[in-house]
């Protein structure tokens, strides 16, 4: 809140621009400031010792009516700010802001494309699915909180050799059965059913593969017959997982569908080939030798002339800049696939598109269970619709602990979002990249660091603020700068919690990392936890109860906001 200030100061004494001091100062641990500076970078310019030049630039700062203390210590200058002054500023922004605090117009007049979470139309989602629908939901409301326009767009897999095989087991078994459960999983077991068909029977095998490359061979000319039963299938697929989208909070501007496509990029190839940036092999097949770029040597187009992902990929690509011309665009697809977006933006590039340097790969890690790694062949898979109703049955369970007497409809409201909760923070806690096991029952507690613990923090906050109310003292809307007066630690370090969240809000939007949000939403939760635990706040001092009154009042605010950005709903009861 007074980097601006701290900022000032500094550039008078430092030979850089305000913006590169702006953004070196840093947030140290409460004990040695409220501000940091480091002079590491200023030693070899300098010629001097980093602990030799923050003293001397401590020494020169002079303290001012809000920065109280400047003091040296290891390379660093901490500033220590006027307590009173500091949470009157703070609390005066989040009152004025209130829903809107936090968030900034720097991304004002831009848009960002996210692809997101593109499944198969074979089987229904996962729990793979969910952790690409959640980096996607909260990574598009993360990039609104800073003012860009977002757009969100899916890739529909609904052809291919995996596609063919759900329909070859319902056209051999399903006897014309019309979906007699959620229609995707309706779709989904024929898929299981054809590999366990496949294991079976080693002579059935060859036959369903034999039958599998001729209903391939009927796709790809397009018979009737065969095309009215993907139709079908893939309707029914969808219908599926589009419920799963609705129940998650997954919303879907343009969709886009590989049958559409795949065959697109060819052309592409051949202009490009004619130009001389691809050559054809001597078995017709058309490649680019990408060595140089540590890519080695990359196949665009089969020898028998078929497409592959990549030929699809380079179509799409330019295909989204004609739709939308954004600013960025950003695939979250699995880390398997991160060798596929190097080549394909460094094709991009080669080829002259100049947008391709706002194309960015979010890729992310694998998802395993407590017993070991997903397989949907077998049906060992966390089925996402599954995971959920198991979650929110775990919420009730733990809902009638506290509250037996409650009504039916506010109790699965209740636990619907705090099963999603449990689920959407436990998987964006993590940075994207990393691979982690999911526990479900871990991921439910009210206590540590889980979805349902951060919407407690916030139900307390709401009940404390309900019981003033009932007391007939009801809080001030704006903070008055005579009532300011922080005594107790943990009424500082809550404040100082408060004042870092437009900086992670903004840090998140330029990393592409919701784990920032999460992260900062959890220890916020823990610092007015320790807050209330430990200092009564319906206290008989008027003044005293005005401020934690007030405070309480900030960091339900301050909770319901971030609780947004990751696609969780704040609860005023829990």
């Amino acid at each position: 809140m007074f980097k601006k200030e701290i900022t000032r100061l500094l550039s008078k004494y430092v030979k850089l621009s305000k913006g590169q001091i702006f953004n070196l100062i840093e947030i140290p641990l409460p004990d040695y400031g409220d501000y940091s500076f480091p002079c590491f970078f200023l030693a070899q310019k300098l010629k001097k010792n980093p602990k030799q030049i923050a003293q001397e630039l401590a020494d020169k700062i002079k303290p001012t009516k809000t920065i109280e203390t400047i003091k040296a210590v290891n390379g660093y200058i901490n500033f220590f700010v006027n307590k009173s002054a500091f949470a009157e500023k703070v609390l005066k922004e989040i009152f004025k802001q209130k829903e809107k605090f936090g968030f900034s117009k720097k991304g004002k007049n831009k848009k960002a494309v996210i692809e997101s979470p593109g499944p198969n139309t074979n089987k229904p989602l996962h729990l793979g699915h969910l952790r690409n629908m959640a980096l996607g939901i909260s990574l598009s409301n993360i990039l609104k909180a800073v003012g860009y326009k977002t757009i969100n767009v899916d890739i529909i897999n609904d052809r291919g050799i995996h596609i063919m095989k759900s329909l070859l087991a319902y056209k051999k078994f399903g006897k014309n059965k019309k979906p007699d459960k959620k229609p995707d999983h309706f779709v989904g077991d024929f898929y299981v059913l054809y590999s366990k068909k496949e294991k079976e029977n080693p002579k059935l095998k060859e036959e369903l593969q034999k039958e599998l490359k001729e209903l391939l061979r009927k796709y790809e000319k397009k018979d009737k017959e065969t095309m009215a039963l993907l139709k079908k299938m893939n309707k029914w697929a969808l219908q599926g997982i589009r419920e799963t989208y609705k129940r998650f909070g997954m919303h879907i501007d343009k969709t886009y569908f590989e049958s559409e496509h795949y065959e697109k990029g060819k052309k592409i190839i051949q202009e490009y080939l004619k130009k001389g940036l691809f050559k054809k092999n001597q078995d017709n097949s058309i490649s680019i030798d990408l060595s140089k770029y540590n890519l080695g040597e990359k196949i665009l187009l089969r020898a028998d002339g078929t497409s592959l992902y990549i030929t699809q990929d380079l179509y799409l690509a330019i295909k989204r800049w004609q739709d939308f011309k954004p600013d960025k665009m950003i695939y979250i697809v699995g880390s398997e696939q991160i060798y596929h977006f190097k080549v394909l933006f460094t094709l991009l590039k080669l080829m002259g598109f100049k947008f391709a340097d706002n194309y960015f790969h979010l890729p992310y890690g694998m998802v395993y269970l407590p017993e070991g790694k997903m397989k949907s062949r077998e049906g060992v898979i966390v089925d996402a619709d599954d995971l959920i109703n198991q979650m929110h049955a775990l919420a009730k369970k733990e809902i009638l602990k506290r509250e037996p007497k409650i009504k039916k409809q506010e109790l699965e409201a209740r636990a619907e979002a705090i099963a999603l909760a449990a689920i959407k923070f436990y998987i964006l806690k993590f940075d994207a990249l990393r691979d982690f096991t999911y526990n479900p029952k871990e991921s439910l507690t009210f206590e540590g660091e889980t979805g349902p613990y951060i919407q407690y923090a916030h139900a307390r906050a709401a009940s404390i603020l309900r019981k003033a109310n009932q007391e007939n003292k009801n809080i001030k809307e704006k903070p008055t700068s005579n009532k300011q007066v922080i005594k107790e630690k943990q009424e500082y370090l809550l404040i100082r919690e408060l004042a870092q969240f437009p900086s992670i809000v903004e840090k998140a939007a330029q990393r592409l990392k919701p784990d920032l949000i999460a992260n900062y939403t959890y220890k916020l939760a823990q610092t007015f936890t320790d807050f209330y635990t430990n200092l009564k706040v319906l206290t008989q001092d008027k003044d005293e109860r005005q401020e934690r009154l007030l405070l309480t009042q900030a960091t339900k605010q301050v909770l319901a906001n971030a609780l947004v950005l990751l696609n969780i709903k704040p609860m005023e009861r829990m």
